[in-house]
């Protein structure tokens, strides 16, 4: 029974009774509304302003771009642009997104919607929120995210994360590289990318200069090889190197022939080349007897050289010094071509009393063979002393500069 109820009038009592029980039924503390304090990627929640605002991700994120990329910060996000890009900000004369508003409680309407100035419920165009990273489509009641080429919906369905083309299939025809919202072809060395983008087609570095190779270019897939004529062996990459058969072994000579090595080949020659009525005294060296009447008018002996020069050699050139090897007092010697030299091809010109030089006087093309008599004759005018030798020289010449 409620105090003082017997003094109570009847109306006033069950207004007393009325008022206890809407009393009891009332919770005595207000629940406090929720707050939405969720962003989306690229936002952060400010406590202060209570909105979303954006994150500088290039001041927040150690070396953002690499290499000669400059980092550029934009809503949600950041590019990695080249340093020589401009960048114009507020195409539209816009300023900044308006930030991203808490939710509001209580909302007597469905998810998705809130109520107009006429106490109806509309659909909320959530995309004004800029909830999505790169592009939003608004739904009744709802939104959906998409993202622009080359990137996918994360996990929380709002942020665009960078795909790997190159690990889905790219069709890069060699190597593929995977950038920031796309995917680059590149093609291997001695490979150039084709205009498609995608395949690669060799480069022939044959035709782009004739200095590649000494000799020969050869293109091949993705690269190029030099190539020597026969008689020749490759040095280093491009350059000619002539084969000496003779020191290889690798020559068919007897036992009583002397391999002669040259420019691109080889000669074996018979190791006495003495002929009447000459005879031989020791390794290619020739002499004529005084005895024999035979030798009167011939030079005293005759001594067998060989050499080898390349076609084409800038002129004149020295190409043999002729040394006496005797020296007797108050004698003078003088030397010259007796022979080989019908086409003037070659002169002597002589350094001093007991040393001459053999001269190149013209370039010569090869292959081809010369053989000159090269004569020194001694005098002696108080002893009336006139005698000659001659050094046979024969010089090969090779068929290639080189």
């Amino acid at each position: 029974m409620l105090p003082f109820a017997s003094c109570l009038p009847g109306s006033l009592l069950l207004w007393a009774l009325l008022l206890l029980l809407l009393g009891a039924a009332s919770p005595q503390d207000s629940e406090e509304p929720d707050s939405y304090t969720e962003c989306t990627d690229g936002y952060e929640w400010d406590a202060d302003s209570q909105h979303c605002r954006d994150v500088n991700e290039c001041l927040t994120i150690p070396e953002a771009c690499k290499g000669e990329m400059k980092c550029i910060n934009h809503y949600g996000g950041y590019l990695c642009l080249p340093r020589s890009a401009a960048v114009i900000n507020d195409l539209h004369g816009e300023g900044p997104p308006p930030p991203v508003p808490p939710a509001q409680h209580p909302n007597p309407c469905p998810p998705g919607y809130e109520p107009d100035e006429q106490e109806s419920c509309v659909d909320i165009d959530e995309c004004r929120y800029r909830y999505c990273q790169h592009r939003c489509v608004n739904l009744p009641g709802s939104f959906r995210c998409q993202c622009e080429p080359g990137f996918q919906l994360g996990p929380n369905n709002r942020s665009c994360v960078d795909v790997n083309e190159c690990d889905m299939g790219a069709p890069c025809e060699q190597r593929c590289f995977n950038s920031y919202g796309t995917f680059l072809c590149r093609c291997n060395q001695g490979y150039e990318l084709h205009r498609d983008g995608f395949s690669c087609s060799d480069i022939d570095e044959c035709s782009y200069s004739s200095y590649l190779c000494q000799y020969r270019c050869v293109n091949e897939p993705g690269r190029f090889s030099c190539h020597c004529p026969q008689g020749y062996q490759l040095l280093a990459t491009r350059l000619c190197q002539d084969i000496d058969e003779c020191e290889s072994g690798a020559h068919q000579c007897s036992e009583s022939q002397t391999c002669v090595n040259f420019h691109g080949g080889y000669r074996c020659v018979d190791t006495n080349r003495c002929v009447e009525p000459y005879v031989q005294v020791s390794d290619n060296r020739c002499l004529c007897p005084v005895s024999n009447p035979l030798c009167r008018e011939q030079p005293s002996s005759i001594v067998h050289r060989y050499m080898s020069i390349t076609s084409e050699r800038s002129v004149p050139a020295d190409v043999f010094q002729i040394q006496a090897t005797s020296v007797y007092p108050g004698a003078y010697n003088a030397f010259q071509i007796r022979a080989g030299n019908t086409q003037g091809d070659f002169y002597i010109r002589q350094i001093n009393n007991v040393s001459a030089m053999l001269v190149l006087a013209r370039p010569v093309t090869g292959p081809r063979e010369y053989v000159l008599d090269l004569e020194m004759v001694t005098m002696n005018s108080l002893m009336s002393y006139r005698a000659s030798s001659v050094l046979r020289l024969t010089v090969f010449v090779g068929a290639y500069a080189f």
